[in-house]
């Protein structure tokens, strides 16, 4: 049957030999065939051309049926012949079978597709790149860990089943190995039948080896020995690669010109080449495609190398395709038994008769980059399902792959293609397994081959042998690029540290360390600084790329020393290696020359001459800073204790140690004296990068470890003398009366000496202090994260996200916080908008150090002040003392006597002295309060010192004794505490005296402590703290006479004010008389305006009908925003307008598939009931004068043209169509509304005439316009005309009640309704203008009306007033309209209007009644009644009366309406046989329609049930009509009204004066109203809706809601990866986009998806606003986790997405790859903002705040 299908199809040549071909025969000849390749060849030869690439493949509309040709042939002629040789009977069978018997593997090897998404446990994977595929994941014991979730960007596969993977629970529910399979470690393909095995090895080793040879074939125009075609014909492919250089535009242009084709070919080609990798262009002779080719050479060739084109033989094309085909039908095959997987890895890694290099897998390998995208995508994914899958052979692929490593990664730096499409990311799959990368390092000596690899990339080299980066050019910056995938892979193997060590693998180790170390060496002093003195450097050097590189090898970095420290041996050989790298390093330094000798204090010690801020110097020190961890690793494991004699300590020269990273630290604080500002910007960048979290790991920090480890193998006084010496500061404090600080001429050199010596105070600060490394510290590396968190959290409450960033990564993306947080911070979840905050416990704060390692300058005194401000809060002083630092490790415990040496006591007295004496700017407050901080900590080692001793021998610490001893000789000044003392109460320290009371006390404290410790009794704390309570007591009497003071000066100031302020004003008396009395006449008015709406609503209120009250006696007296002017709305006055935004909208629309209509011919006089498409108009509420709105948007006009002129920047606000922003708020508007006067209040004099005479004089003023009409188009009058009512006048011209400006706004907002609700040009004469008026007043006040139900508010007086502003201002301007427009117009609108409810004989098609809005109908007809009931001059009717009827007659329309679509299911309730009265009006009602309408309708027998469904389904039109009529006749609501609660529904038809059993207008109208309802039943349309079921609106309309999402974000992601592009066959769509509206799953920013509206290229999303939204969207973009809001082509901005984070935080972007929830509130709050038609005014915000914004190309989305 198949056959029969496809043989149209076929060319006729073919199709005899298909219908008469047979597989199976086939295969039974290659049986017996001698040799079967030879056999397999020529089949292929004969049929490969004939059946693939015939003619032109292009992007034409039979294109797929030629694909399901082409793919049905090479199934029955190539494939299947050869299924059945391998199977020996029928394939499907067969295969089954194989499946049935085959073990499944335990791994799950499923490979991700592009966006799937997968979870990495952070609790059990070995490293981040061990992941699951969902499946596994949800039947896994992982998902109850801390989880990570990323989207895949495909090519990997899932882990499932990997138990090195996985720490613990390696397996899924599906993978959990059975017992049976455990232990039988048997070969799979002895499972399989002999004969099988045999054909199976020759058949697959004939197909690989053609599909390899046929894809690394380079002849364009012959073919392989046995594969020539029997006819061979002049028929050409051009066919174009793929390459990374040229954009889109560029290739798409090239194409329309090479082989002109049209722009949407172009782009198919484009998008085809960009996925494949290749696409032929044309087809046809040589001559024609190499014309082709030429034109796209020379096309391309100008800016880069020319794009990559070939002139190909149809049939090596054919045979290329058919080689990948075979190539998938292996995989395919293997899926179904383990033992033909393995026949193949064993014929895919056999040796070829070339040896070394020679396997089939090995060829493809090495020829990776010569494939195009589709061949390389293929066999990886053919690699991956064979070779990875089957742990034997993924070792002998492993071996191979590593053997070839070098090659193969030359070749991938050479090619342009991403990494993703390169063999060599098949790395990540091989080196993380931790078995092989170990067995890979022994044997192939894998870790120096990559790094040797790394190293010989990079060529740019200085004299000294450093790298070079500077001047890079884009080829060699490209190249940089490229060449760090090695770093990624040196990562991998790394990333997971031995526990077992081997002697091989440590050899290895260590041979892979020298080569690092080597590395190192070349970076160690590159991109050196020389200070510029006199003129701005030239050109900024090139630093960037010294520091990319750095940040790479942080992670390495770190991850050698972590291997280091799991073996001592290891350890020891690694620091003698690192220590001789360094003197080789040091040997080389040329600043050996001039030895200088430095003293003071009594001490000696011999230097050499070096500047920084004259020398070079430079950041990169990673030899040192690798040295310094080794040591610490010495310390942490305590192998310096225990094997001092193998280990070179005493090589080592500590001056020489801490000379480089002491430079290094002295340029840090040079910088931020402002000394090296002439270097421009790079040094700057660099000394951030040095401290940023990124870095400093392996930078800032080790440098300060050197400096300890330096500083605790020397003498403390040498220390610091060459540290001030290096801050060029040892002249300030060497001279002999350095206490009296010398002057200083010039200013600017005193400010940088004062930061050097804060800087060199802090240094020594952070070099005593900085203990909480473990092995420096006696700490936990859970301490350090501890400590971390407090200091950030002291600066303020953070998100979970900002404490991560400002935490170090380890290699596994970890920081170690979750262990931490909860036990120092405590969590508070966000609301609606924010995000969740960590909060510090107080019992924390004690650990604060201010002089913290980490902070940025910004960040202390933030937390300076945020702890300062807390202590006060809590009643403390507010000193920052010193915190109690952990004990120091015995290889670094000698740093303690820093604090108590000579050297720092004497720059300690001197900078007290110099505050004692504040004269000069010699000194700062800073450098002061560093002292203090250091004078603190010597006072807290003391005392703990004191604490922790048993007797007196073992306290080596005596800092107070010496600071309790007076200068020596020459300069006989005080001691440091007498220094104290005098500075505890200078009135210019007053922020210091907390701090040096606590110093003196805890001297006072210590003193004690030794006067005890003789008797080893320790000391009672009461005497301190007696004495400290007599100096808080001081304390505290003095700040309350401060406190005192100050008071009683404020009150002086205050009183001196008002008495100036009373002489003011009786001096211009005149000026204030006149606003005081206008005040107190205001106050008056509203008191007299308050009593009558009171005594009101004691009589039940109406706001319709001749009993109704205006609001007319209201002044409202109103200011514009622009002028500040007040004024009274009159209709006479000057034009107030108010700031309005006119949008179409179809938010209550339930039909989202309605195609818009076509705006020339589309009548909206009728609005359907489903409101598919309404026009809503907002206001922010600001009110400007008419002549000031105008000159303000002439000037935005104006800034307009102006800024196109200079530049094609977008603004946010397109003002080509009116848009602007509001003065005030910046609130996106459109238009503006006139504001008219209240109507005033019906002269109750004139008589109420009934329905029915209101009727019959209506109809006869219709039929008088009628005739009127008639005569005007005919010019003759036909007899005698319809009686003509009294005083009825045709001919009467009313006279316009506005003046000309409010006029002219009134035409400004019709034209601007006009223009938007059609999308046409303005045209003043068009009849529909007041119609879109009236649309745009009922469909606001309907969608208002529905906001106020679904969010459960009263219907008045909820509402903000920027609303009710616009709905007042908005109703009164519709009333208003119709006097701009031609009378007869509005005439002929109310006659049609009139006649949907009273039938006319003279209108024709009016629609039925099912197909009208009540609510509009009701709107459109009392607005329009007033242009008829202007001509009526009798003065015997109010209009009122009028609207009466109109409301009666309607909302008897909607009663038949509702039961007509009323489905009530029969519901047997016990109910009162005899039913209310209007239950039997009801039934009464609903039978008279069954009547009329012949039984259509079902029979209901529950009267109740009817009724009940009346009641629901009008209340939306009644809670409608009332806010309508109470903006139109600004009548004031009812109490009832004003809550929610019971009554509601009495309140409201008293309100709308209808009776509150509604059914009494049709009973007490009955014999006028039946023959109407005859007629509305008569009307065809009626009948056929209700037969066919196709009634499309049931009331109350349901409101629409944004789609349900899943809880779980990563149920969405899912979803996107298997939503594939709908144009491109079935590829992965790249940014997946979810409509929030109806849900469907958009293809965005992709050029396969566009399309044109209004003659525009728009992308996928844009496109679809316009059917779903009305140029309006919400949609999520998944792979972002983004919500995007679009409106029009030009506007749109991103939003929060509803998703959060255990954290309450949204993770845009998908960066974190936190377990994202859904928020309900927040999705609620989106749809809230849909709901109010808010989204525009969010973008506009959004665009205004940011200007980047702006600038997308939103309509390409």
């Amino acid at each position: 049957m198949a056959a029969s299908q496809s043989e149209r199809d076929l060319p006729s040549a073919l199709c005899s030999e298909f219908l008469n071909f047979s597989a199976k025969d086939t295969a039974s000849l290659w049986l017996v065939a001698a040799d079967l390749q030879q056999e397999v060849y020529r089949h292929l030869a004969v049929y490969v051309p004939r059946i693939l690439c015939q003619g032109p493949s292009g992007g034409s509309s039979n294109s797929s049926r030629e694909e399901q040709r082409e793919e049905l042939a090479c199934q029955l002629l190539l494939l299947a012949p050869l299924e059945w040789l391998l199977l020996g009977e029928e394939p499907a069978s067969g295969l089954a079978l194989l499946q049935e018997k085959n073990q499944p593997s335990p791994l799950c090897g499923h490979v991700f597709k592009v966006g799937e998404p997968t979870y990495s446990c952070r609790e059990c994977a070995a490293d981040p790149t061990c992941v699951l595929c969902m499946q596994c994941f949800l039947g896994s014991v992982h998902k109850e860990h801390r989880y990570r979730m990323t989207t895949s960007g495909g090519g990997g596969f899932c882990d499932c089943g990997d138990a090195e993977a996985w720490k613990k629970g390696p397996y899924c529910q599906k993978h959990t190995p059975t017992a049976s399979n455990r232990d039988t470690e048997e070969d799979p393909v002895a499972q399989l039948p002999a004969d099988m095995v045999a054909r199976g090895y020759s058949i697959f080793s004939i197909i690989l080896k053609y599909a390899v040879d046929m894809l690394t074939w380079e002849q364009e125009d012959q073919l392989p020995a046995g594969l020539e075609p029997p006819d061979r014909g002049d028929t050409y492919y051009c066919m174009l690669f793929n390459d990374e250089v040229h954009t889109y535009e560029q290739v798409i242009y090239t194409l329309q010109k090479a082989v002109n084709c049209s722009q949407k070919e172009a782009v198919s080609f484009a998008t085809t080449v960009d996925r494949d990798g290749r696409k032929s262009v044309r087809y046809g002779d040589f001559q024609f495609c190499e014309q082709a080719k030429s034109v796209i050479v020379r096309n391309t060739s100008r800016q880069s190398k020319p794009l990559r084109v070939e002139v190909m033989h149809s049939s090596v094309v054919a045979h290329q395709c058919f080689a990948l085909k075979a190539l998938s039908w292996l995989g395919q095959v293997i899926q179904y038994s383990d033992g033909l997987r393995r026949i193949l890895c064993q014929v895919g890694l056999q040796r070829g008769p070339e040896g070394e290099n020679s396997s089939l897998v090995d060829q493809l390998m090495l020829n990776d980059s010569k494939m195009w995208k589709g061949a390389r995508n293929i066999y990886h994914q053919l690699l991956m399902n064979s070779l990875l899958m089957d742990l034997k052979y993924k070792k002998i692929f492993a071996i191979q792959f590593a053997k070839s490593y070098e090659r193969l990664q030359c070749d991938y730096v050479r090619d342009d293609h991403d990494r993703e499409f390169s063999i060599t990311d098949l790395s990540v799959q091989i080196f993380t397994v931790p078995s092989l990368a170990r067995m890979l390092m022994v044997e192939e000596n894998l870790m120096t081959t990559i790094i040797r690899t790394f190293v010989d990339h990079l060529r740019h080299r200085d004299l000294q042998g450093r790298f070079q980066f500077d001047r890079y050019t884009a080829q060699q910056a490209f190249k940089f690029g490229r060449v760090q995938s090695l770093i990624g892979d040196l990562k991998y193997v790394l990333i997971s540290r031995p526990s077992e060590w081997t002697d091989q693998l440590r050899l290895k180790f260590l041979e892979g360390l020298e080569a690092f170390l080597e590395l190192l060496k070349c970076m160690q002093g590159m991109d050196p600084v020389v200070r510029q003195v006199g003129q701005h450097i030239e050109m900024e050097p090139e630093w960037e790329a010294a520091f990319t590189l750095q940040m790479k090898l942080t992670h390495i970095i770190s991850m050698i020393q972590e291997w280091c420290s799991t073996d001592e041996r290891v350890l020891i050989e690694a620091y003698r290696k690192c220590l001789s790298a360094l003197s080789h390093c040091h040997s080389s330094l040329p600043d050996g020359e001039q030895p200088i000798s430095l003293s003071l204090a009594g001490h000696c010690v011999e230097t050499f001459r070096y500047q920084v801020s004259q020398d070079k110097v430079s950041i990169h020190l990673p030899v040192c800073r690798l040295l310094a961890g080794l040591h610490v690793l010495l310390s942490r494991t305590e192998v310096a204790s225990r094997f001092p004699e193998q280990l070179p300590l005493g090589e080592l020269s500590p001056p020489l140690l801490i000379e480089l990273p002491l430079r290094c630290l002295v340029l840090c604080a040079q910088v931020h004296a402002g000394m090296w500002r002439r270097n421009g910007f790079s040094l700057i960048n660099q000394i951030y990068y040095y401290h940023n979290v990124k870095c400093r790991v392996e930078m800032f920090d080790k440098d300060i470890i050197m400096l300890q480890a330096g500083a605790s193998m020397m003498d403390p006084n040498h220390f610091l003398m060459i540290v001030l010496s290096r801050f060029e500061l040892f002249h300030i404090f060497s001279s002999a009366d350095c206490r009296k600080r010398y002057r200083e001429a010039n200013k600017d050199v005193v400010q940088q000496q004062n930061t050097l010596i804060e800087e060199m105070l802090h240094l020594i600060i952070m070099v005593v202090c900085e203990r909480y490394v473990s092995g420096v510290g006696q700490v936990e590396p859970f301490d350090e994260v501890r400590r971390e968190i407090i200091h950030q959290l002291s600066i303020r409450p953070m998100a979970h996200s900002e404490l991560v960033k400002a935490l170090p990564e380890n290699g596994n993306k970890e920081t170690g916080l979750e262990r931490v947080i909860d036990s120092v911070a405590s969590f508070k979840k966000p609301g609606v908008t924010g995000r969740g905050l960590y909060e510090l416990r107080p019992e924390w704060n004690k650990h604060f150090n201010l002089y913290f390692h980490h902070y940025s300058r910004a960040d202390q005194s933030k937390a300076e002040e945020a702890q300062r401000k807390l202590r006060r809060q809590n009643g403390e002083d507010t000193a920052l003392p010193p915190p109690v630092p952990p004990p120091l490790c015995p290889l670094f415990a000698s740093l303690v006597n820093l604090l108590q040496c000579d050297v720092l006591l004497a720059v300690e007295g001197a900078v007290l002295q110099w505050a004692v004496e504040p004269s000069g700017g010699g000194w700062t407050e800073s450098m002061l309060q560093r002292v203090l901080h250091l004078v603190g900590m010597a006072l807290l080692e003391e005392h703990q010192q004191l604490e922790n001793s048993s007797g007196d021998d073992d306290i080596t610490f005596s800092y107070t004794s010496k600071i309790t001893r007076p200068g020596e000789a020459p300069s006989t000044s005080g001691s440091v505490l007498a220094l104290l003392e005098s500075l505890q109460n200078a009135p210019h320290l007053e922020i210091h005296k907390d701090m040096i009371t606590w110093i003196l006390k805890m001297v006072a404290n210590i003193k004690t402590m030794r006067e005890r410790s003789s008797s080893i009794s320790t000391v009672t704390i009461s005497q301190g703290q007696g004495k400290e309570e007599t100096v808080r007591d001081k304390d505290k009497a003095e700040r309350k006479r401060k406190a005192e003071m100050a008071r009683l000066r404020r009150e002086k100031i205050m009183a001196q004010m008002s008495e100036m302020q009373k002489h003011f004003i009786n001096e211009n008396k005149e000026l204030f008389q006149q606003s005081l009395e206008e005040l107190e006449a205001s106050t008056s008015a509203a008191a007299e305006n308050s009593p009558p709406s009171m005594e009101l609503s004691c009589v039940s209120q109406v706001c319709v009908g001749p009993r109704r009250v205006g609001g007319a006696e209201r002044r409202q007296l109103v200011t514009c925003i622009l002028c500040q002017e007040e004024q009274e709305v009159r209709g006479h006055g000057r034009a107030m307008v108010l700031a309005a935004f006119v949008q179409r909208s179809t938010v209550l629309s339930k039909n989202r598939r309605r195609n818009l209509p076509n705006p020339e011919h589309h009548d909206p006089l009728f609005m359907h009931p489903d409101l598919s498409l309404g026009i809503h108009t907002a206001s922010c509420g600001h009110i400007m004068h008419a002549t000031c709105w105008q000159r303000y948007f002439e000037a935005v006009q104006l800034k307009e043209q102006r800024r196109q002129q200079r530049l094609r920047g977008h603004t946010s606000y397109d003002v080509e169509n009116g848009e602007f922003l509001c003065p005030l708020c910046e609130c996106l508007s459109n238009t503006v509304i006139p504001l008219l006067p209240h109507t005033h209040t019906p002269d109750h004099s004139v008589d109420h005439p009934s329905l029915e005479v209101w009727l019959k004089t209506t109809s006869q003023q219709v039929a008088v316009l009628h005739s009127a009409h008639r005569k005007q188009i005919d010019g003759v009058a036909e007899g005698a005309g319809p009686a003509v009512p009294e005083g009825f006048r045709v001919d009467f011209i009313p006279q316009n009640p506005f003046s000309s400006s409010i006029s002219e706004m009134i035409t400004t907002f019709s034209m601007s309704t006009y223009k938007v609700g059609l999308k046409v040009n303005p045209n003043e004469q068009d009849q529909r203008v007041p119609v879109l008026i009236w649309s745009t007043c009922a469909y606001t006040i309907q969608s208002i009306e529905r906001l106020l139900m679904d969010e459960e508010k009263p219907l008045f007086g909820s509402l903000p007033c920027r609303q009710d502003d616009c709905l007042s201002s908005l109703t009164r301007f519709s009333s208003a309209c119709w006097t701009a427009a031609p009378v007869t117009t509005t005439h002929t609108h109310f006659i049609r209007l009139l006649s949907a409810l009273v039938p006319d004989s003279q209108v024709e098609n009016t629609p039925c009644i099912l197909d009208i809005d009540m609510f509009h109908l009701l709107v459109y007809c009392v607005l329009s009644y007033s242009s008829v009931h202007s001509l009526d001059q009798s003065g015997r009717s109010v209009v009122d009366s009028a609207h009466l009827h109109l409301l009666h007659l309607v909302t008897v329309a909607h009663l038949v309406q509702i039961l007509l679509t009323s489905t009530t299911e029969e519901v047997c309730m016990d109910q009162d046989s005899v039913g209310s009265e209007e239950e039997e009006l009801t039934c009464q009602l609903h039978n008279t329609l069954r009547k009329h309408l012949n039984s259509v309708l079902p029979e209901v027998t529950s009267g109740w049930q009817l009724f009940r469904c009346i009641k629901v389904g009008i209340l939306p039109f009644l809670r409608a009509a009332a806010l309508f009529f109470h903006y139109l006749n600004s009548t004031a609501p009812p109490a009832d009204l004003l809550v929610t609660g019971p009554g509601q529904w009495e309140a409201l038809c008293s309100y709308l004066s209808l009776p509150s059993n509604l059914l009494q207008l049709y009973q007490s109208q009955h014999t006028l109203l039946e023959p109407l309802i005859n007629r509305w039943c008569c009307h065809p349309g009626v009948r056929q809706m209700l037969q066919e079921g196709g009634v499309s609106v049931r009331y109350p309309r349901e409101s629409n809601q944004l789609i349900e999402l899943p809880e779980d974000y990563s149920v969405l992601i899912n979803q996107a990866s298997s939503f594939t592009c709908p144009r491109s066959g079935g590829d992965k769509s790249r940014a997946p986009t979810l409509c929030l509206v109806c849900g469907s799953m958009l293809c965005s920013q992709s050029y396969c998806c566009q399309t044109e509206v209004d003659g525009e290229d728009v992308g996928a999303c844009t496109a679809h606003t316009f059917t779903c939204g009305a140029g309006l969207g919400l949609f999520l973009r998944v792979r972002e986790s983004q919500v995007l809001f679009v409106a029009g082509k030009t506007k749109g901005c991103f939003y929060p997405p509803p998703y959060l984070d255990d954290y309450g935080e949204t993770d845009q972007g998908l960066k974190r790859g936190n377990p994202l929830h859904l928020c309900v509130d927040r999705y609620r709050k989106i749809e809230r903002l849909w709901r109010q038609h808010g989204v525009a005014e969010v973008i506009g915000h959004a665009q205004e705040a940011n200007q980047t914004l702006v600038a997308i190309d939103w309509q390409h989305l």
